[in-house]
């Protein structure tokens, strides 16, 4: 039975990884909307690069941030 458990832990790890790269990808396109709406409250124009290079910035550092939470025991 150890080689079914380590196929199913490394299907386990395959899913999550897809699930946590789908997470990303959706709130790298929230963050997106969230500085492109910040930037017209605020008056300014900047362009698409500069609004998905902060919005990569915000969503890479609350990814990094929020994985520190985690612990095993």
């Amino acid at each position: 039975m150890g080689l079914l458990d380590s196929f199913g832990a490394l299907a386990s790890s395959i899913i999550a990884a897809i699930v946590m790269l789908l997470f990303a990808v959706l709130s790298l396109f929230v963050t997106v909307f969230i500085v492109d709406a910040a930037a017209a409250i605020g008056g300014l124009e900047p362009s698409d690069d500069f609004v998905v290079l902060g919005a990569s910035l915000l969503a890479s550092a609350a990814i990094i941030a929020g994985g520190g939470l985690s612990t095993v025991e």
